[in-house]
Order: C-alpha cells, then sequence, then structure tokens
C-alpha cells in the first residue's frame, strides 16, 4: 500500500487506526472521508452497517485544483484558495458532527505538482488535517476496492477518471488485478496544443500502451468518477430512461457512441440544463466523451455499468476483514434497517420464512430478494398511509443500497409497495414498471401480497405453525393454520389471503395445521 503514512501510526494509512476491531463487526461508527482531487473536494461522512455504510453527509466542491497543471507545473491559484476554504470547512462541519479525526486522500493534482508539498504543510498549518497522497497505482486499486464494497465478487476492467488523470485496474474473484495510470484526465487533456485532432491522437497513443500493459479486458467495464457520471446522465436524457440512480446504470457500447453522437449534435447549454449537470462538470464532458469513446473502441467490453463508488468506499474496504467483505452488502444494508428502522426488529426472518414456500424452486438471485424485501418490509411505518406504499417503491429504487441492478431495484420496490397496496397501476411511478417484464411484475406483486397477509398474523419464532404450501402445476395453494394464529385470522386477514391467490390465480384451501 503506497500511501504516505504518520510515522506514529504506520499500520493504518489515513485512518491511522483500525476500524474494524472485530470480524464479526456489525455496525462501523461515523467516519469521515475526504477526497482531494483534481477537480473537486468532497466530504463523505458514513454511518450505518459495516457492510454496506450509509451516506450519512455527503458535500462535493468543485475548485479545479488541477486546472492549467499541465502547462504551469503548479495547483491552480484560485483553486488551492477554495480547497483550502472547503477542507476548512471541512473540518469544521466533522467537530459539529462529533465525528473521528478525517481521513483525507490527495490524488493526482497534489501528487503532481511541484508546490504540491507546500499545499501539504499550509492545509496541515490552517486546518490541523493531513493530506495522504497517493499514487497513480494505489489511486487504481482503491478505486477497483470501492467497486467491490458494492458488487462482491465481481469481474472486469474499473476505469477511475479525475480531473487529472485515469486509472485502470482490473478486478476478479474479488481481487484486484492488474493496474496501471495514465494522463488522460480531462484538466489534462485540455492543455494539449493543436485542437481535438492532436488531443484524440494523443488519447489513441496512449490508451494503446495501457492495453499493452492491462492485456485483453472484454467482460464489464465500471466507469468510476464524476465525468463519467456526467455523460450517463446525459445517456438517461437520450434515452429517457425512467429511473434516474446513476449506481449501477447500464449501457452498452453501442449506447455510448449514440450519446457522444448525440451531445455533440445538440445545444451544449440545453442539454447540460436537461441533464442536470453543473457547468464545472460540463466542461470536461467533450475531453471524457474522446477519452470513452477510444476506451470501448481499445477493451470492447460487454458491457458499461456506472459505479457511485469509488476511492472513499475503496478505504473503507480496506479496513474490512475478509469475512465482512465476504458478506452481501445488500443483504447487511436491509438487515441494518430493519434493526433501526422496523416495529418488530427480527420478524422479516420469520417473514420470510413464511413467504418462502412460494418460491421454493426460484434461483438463488430471485430468493436474495425475497430475503432483502422480508426484512424491509416493516420500516416505512412511520410514513401517512395514505403515501407509505409509494414511499415504500420510492425509498427502494432510490435507496443507497449496493449489489442491486436496477431491474432488481424495481423488483424490490415493485413487491414492497404490494404490501401496501393491491392495485400498481394509477401510481407516479408506472413508467419504471417497464423495467420489468410482465412475469416479474406478478411475481414482484405475489411477494408484496404474500408479505402483506404474514404480518397480519404476527408469527413469533417458534409459536406458531401456520404455513403456506404451493403446488404450482396444479395452481393450488392451501394455507394451513395452527391453533395459536387462529384469533389473528380474521375477516381482513382472510381478505388478503384471498388477494395473494388471486394474484397466483389459484385455487385456496385453508385447513386445520396438525
Amino acid at each position: 500500500m503506497n500511501l504516505q503514512t504518520d510515522s506514529a501510526n504506520p499500520d493504518w494509512g489515513p485512518f491511522g487506526r483500525a476500524l474494524f476491531d472485530s470480524p464479526s463487526a456489525r455496525a462501523l461508527s461515523r467516519v469521515g472521508v475526504v477526497d482531494v482531487g483534481s477537480n473537486s473536494v468532497r466530504l463523505v461522512v458514513f454511518d450505518g452497517a459495516a457492510r454496506s455504510p450509509a451516506y450519512f453527509y455527503n458535500e462535493k466542491i468543485m475548485c479545479g485544483l488541477g486546472a492549467g497543471l499541465s502547462e504551469t507545473g503548479q495547483l491552480n491559484p484560485e483553486g488551492r484558495v477554495r480547497a483550502l476554504a472547503a477542507l476548512r470547512r471541512f473540518q469544521h462541519l466533522a467537530e459539529g458532527m462529533e465525528l473521528p479525526p478525517l481521513s483525507v486522500v490527495a490524488t493526482a493534482a497534489v501528487r503532481d505538482a511541484k508546490d504540491g508539498p507546500a499545499f501539504r504543510e499550509e492545509v496541515l498549518r490552517e486546518t490541523g488535517l493531513r493530506l495522504w497522497v497517493i499514487d497513480g497505482e494505489e489511486e487504481a486499486r482503491l478505486s477497483a476496492q470501492g467497486v467491490l464494497l458494492g458488487w462482491p465478487g465481481s469481474y472486469g476492467l474499473v476505469c477511475d477518471i479525475g480531473g487529472s488523470s485515469m486509472e485502470l485496474a482490473e478486478i476478479k474473484d474479488g481481487r484486484v488485478g492488474k493496474r496501471v495510470t495514465s494522463a488522460l484526465g480531462p484538466l489534462k487533456l485540455a492543455g494539449i496544443t493543436g485542437g481535438r485532432k492532436a488531443r484524440k491522437a494523443h488519447i489513441q497513443d496512449t490508451m494503446a500502451r495501457l492495453s499493452e500493459t492491462m492485456g485483453a479486458q472484454r467482460d464489464r467495464l465500471f466507469l468510476v468518477g464524476g465525468s463519467w457520471r456526467a455523460i450517463a446522465r446525459i445517456d438517461m436524457l437520450r434515452r429517457a430512461y425512467p429511473l434516474h440512480v446513476l449506481h449501477e446504470y447500464r449501457m452498452t457500447p453501442s449506447d455510448v457512441r449514440a450519446t457522444i453522437k448525440f451531445i455533440e449534435k445538440s445545444d451544449f447549454e440545453q442539454i447540460r440544463n436537461d441533464a442536470g449537470v453543473s457547468a464545472a462538470r460540463m466542461a470536461l464532458v467533450p475531453m471524457a466523451c474522446d477519452v470513452l469513446a477510444r476506451l470501448v473502441r481499445t477493451f470492447k467490453p460487454k458491457d458499461i455499468a456506472v459505479s457511485s463508488y469509488g476511492i472513499r468506499e475503496g478505504l473503507l474496504y480496506e479496513q474490512m476483514p475478509q469475512r465482512l467483505r465476504d458478506r452481501d452488502p445488500l443483504i447487511e444494508a436491509c438487515r441494518f434497517a430493519e434493526s433501526k428502522d422496523a416495529r418488530f426488529p427480527g420478524f422479516g426472518k420469520t417473514l420470510f420464512d413464511f413467504v418462502m414456500p412460494l418460491f421454493k424452486s426460484a434461483p438463488a438471485a430471485q430468493k436474495r430478494l425475497v430475503k432483502a424485501a422480508c426484512l424491509l418490509h416493516d420500516v416505512s411505518w412511520r410514513a401517512h398511509p395514505d403515501y407509505r406504499a409509494e414511499i415504500c417503491f420510492d425509498n427502494a429504487t432510490r435507496a443507497n443500497l449496493g449489489g442491486l441492478k436496477h431491474s432488481e431495484r424495481v423488483f424490490l420496490g415493485l413487491a414492497l409497495m404490494h404490501r401496501y397496496r393491491n392495485k400498481r397501476e394509477g401510481t407516479r411511478f408506472d413508467d419504471m414498471f417497464t423495467l420489468l417484464d410482465e412475469k416479474r411484475q406478478q411475481e414482484a406483486e405475489v411477494l408484496g401480497k404474500a408479505m402483506r397477509f404474514g404480518a397480519m398474523l404476527l408469527m413469533r419464532k417458534d409459536t406458531n405453525r401456520s404455513t403456506l404450501v404451493w403446488q404450482p402445476k396444479k395452481r393450488h395453494l392451501q394455507f394451513r393454520l395452527s391453533p395459536e394464529a387462529e384469533p389473528l385470522f380474521g375477516e381482513v386477514a382472510e381478505a388478503r389471503l384471498q388477494s395473494l391467490a388471486s394474484a397466483l390465480q389459484a385455487e385456496l384451501t385453508v385447513t386445520q395445521a396438525r
């Protein structure tokens, strides 16, 4: 690990201590991480379940620290002032939140600038914050680990673009492999003389050298960095995509080519406003488009995924013992939400066992979503009953949950909507349902109505033997009612059971459990 570490605390890099003292740690105290990049300075405060921490606070300030660096060799003077002000603000915020000491990581601009050491000394003197400068390969490794935080066991090529550099890292079997850094950041490219033709030639030559180092990488391409996210926002605009969540957004190589043409032919200011991209970020998009076009053409990925997780999340992943890394981030986040917000923490597991006969032959990926839904089924109970169903859908589709494709987000949200509502038509989310085919929509409805019925029984572990028996070929649903649950099986519960049977298009039988 090539971090410039404090000699008093050499073992834990920028953290200066172990965040996860026990491999079985479930909770993570709030931890603040600052990323001093070439274009922006960002503070993220993580909170919650250790394997899938929530974003308690997230603030970015566009400073342009690396603007003009390729011509002058110095940090941008105005950028230095803005970055110092941002770090001073972040330090005060951290003190107000009573956080442990902030971990501050600096990348290409501070690393490459002649006055980088002087800037570090100024920051330490003015704020008390120590900047840990990481080299390009370490930046690539941490970004790749950030991807692994959200996609355990993922494989492919991670590309992290900053203002002054672009890093590539190979991930496979939950590990980071080959990695390389380059000067293909948009701020650096903006300083190349000779116009776009010269810039594209430089990108092509550099990408060819990167390809020699990285070898064939034709699996998934993971995009990390603000410029990539800006392009993804414009791709969503071009496609009229209904779910505006960047994390795990998918594109194909043909999508990338179409969006680059869309940007070139459209009114620049109009698409910036329509896509919700800042002016400072949009100014870098043309250079980033040239890089992305050559990246896709060189490595020929089978598909492309946008990751909101990068260096900051990679720093957290760095501190996790392997037993913690091996846990499912989705299930860990749902467990944490249940323990924090549900009226009856622990009931999600009981509900899961109750509804599982309906999904006995489902693939593992489907059973995982069933488990997540059962854990989340009651976390929105504080919402007004008239809006509870829509709030459940909104939370599931837009929450900071790792390890979920967009179609899986919609499935989870739809199941939770049906936990509180029989019909899905007539909501403001109807266009998002198109991300699921009719069969998957029906499966989500069955899950939601099964949870709605099961919650009526309020079964306690080892005290209620009521069960569902599902025979899909015969289209027959049997409910075996235990004596303990009989007082709970009133008219409303019976109506909800009948609604479940209708969703299954099944004949219903109610019998006494033995």
